[in-house]
């Protein structure tokens, strides 16, 4: 049976994207959980950065936005100021201004509205999994975990589906910066200094804009009124309107976070029933019960969004060390849902596991994910229906993990079914 215990040394550079090369590096959080859970680290060609790692912290900090802040940006890299302004989306900003712009799409991913979209992941769902299992041995992260989000999105954002693998091979461009099979841009090995004011450094933001400007013009034509998209653009209660650059930056968001953060959820889960025989048993005769419970189980585990970078405002003390204003401190939300002191047994899957206070979604503060509801039906619903299918997943060859410090997940898995 396969291991899920960590591999690496435990002294693992958080600032090198090679370091994630074969998945998190846990033993070297559960170092600093241990013995330095505020350590400081530098980073070649940049200004150092603060690293939190247990879960209490995180939570405590993640909703102070105001010691915290997002509005100098939310990732590891340095940025002058015209870039931030010129790539930041609402993540990258505190209340109010992140609160006026959240609500105008926010109650399009609510619990109410998602749960409408039920019966349309179940058809996706059933497509999906006919055809890959039809085949008996695929790539599970290829032929069903990219295929379901990328599939919903097409149907929130009201693009044809003939564009999906385009907008999603573009997406991965952007989120996926830091791996050289999804871009030849690769942030840290390529000069990418003319694209230093396209969202994610990327010449992939421009090319979306462009894509968005004509979507819109087409629903305009035709008298479209509903959708994300179109909420986005609406004026606020204040009368403001969103400008051309925010929408741009909105819609690049939506595209590469959208679809890639639940790909990798179900990539883990699908890993995780491969090597696990008992959970899939145990999803076959689960009740309702533990098909509420289950989903998050696996988000948790899997913890696509390793980290949130924040800004302190002032000085403050944690743990017996300084923070001085301006520095980077990093929340490392894959640390947290490892922590001994909030989860027994972290490096197991416990699908009756509750409570479950992960923060794979940002739990905790402002920012948390708008998506989390669209993510755990996803996930629920994908697992479901692949356990009536199927009498065991069995991986048939090595898995790997995407090339970032920033988004985690297992980019291939080989896998065979049995009947």
């Amino acid at each position: 049976m396969t291991s899920f215990a960590p591999t690496d040394d435990g002294h693992a550079d958080l600032s090198s994207h090679d370091s994630f090369l074969a998945g998190a590096p846990h033993n070297t959080f559960a170092r600093l959980r241990r013995e330095e859970p505020l350590a400081w680290s530098e980073m070649d060609g940049g200004r150092g950065f603060w690293s939190v790692t247990r879960h209490h912290d995180i939570l405590e900090l993640n909703r102070n936005f105001e010691l915290l802040s997002s509005a100098q940006g939310i990732r590891m890299e340095d940025q002058t100021r015209e870039e931030y302004l010129a790539r930041r989306t609402f993540q990258e900003t505190d209340p109010p201004e992140h609160s006026r712009t959240r609500v105008l799409v926010a109650k399009a991913f609510s619990k109410p509205v998602v749960a409408q979209f039920e019966i349309q992941i179940k058809e996706i769902c059933d497509s999906i999994l006919d055809a890959a299992i039809e085949s008996g041995s695929f790539d599970a992260v290829k032929d069903v975990a990219r295929q379901l989000p990328m599939r919903m999105l097409g149907r929130i954002l009201g693009t044809p589906e003939r564009d999906l693998d385009w907008l999603v091979e573009k997406g991965d461009q952007l989120i996926a910066n830091a791996d050289p099979e999804f871009t030849k841009h690769v942030v840290d090995r390529a000069d990418t200094d003319a694209y230093r004011l396209m969202p994610f450094r990327s010449p992939a933001g421009a090319e979306l804009f462009d894509y968005a400007k004509a979507l819109m013009r087409e629903k305009d034509k035709r008298g479209e009124t509903g959708g994300v998209l179109h909420l986005i653009l609406q004026p606020d209660m204040h009368g403001n309107v969103i400008s051309e650059l925010e929408f741009r930056n909105f819609f690049c968001l939506l595209v590469a976070a959208g679809n890639d953060t639940t790909r990798y959820s179900i990539a883990a889960s699908l890993y995780a029933l491969a090597n696990r025989p008992e959970l899939l048993a145990e999803l076959r005769n689960g009740d309702a019960q533990l098909w509420e419970t289950a989903p998050d189980e696996f988000i948790r585990w899997a913890s696509p969004t390793m980290h949130f970078r924040r800004t302190a405002t002032r000085d403050f003390d944690l743990h017996g060390k300084q923070v001085k204003a301006g520095d980077k401190v990093l929340l490392w939300f894959v640390s947290a849902n490892r922590d001994e002191m909030a989860f027994d047994d972290p490096f197991e899957l416990n699908l009756k596991r509750t409570p479950n206070r992960h923060v794979a979604f940002g739990q905790g503060g402002p920012h948390i994910c708008l998506g989390m509801w669209l993510a755990r039906l996803e996930v629920k619903i994908l697992l479901q229906e692949l356990v009536k299918r199927i009498g065991a997943i069995e991986q048939t060859g090595p898995h790997e993990f995407l090339r970032s410090n920033f988004i985690g997940g297992i980019k291939r898995l080989p896998v065979k079914i049995h009947h």
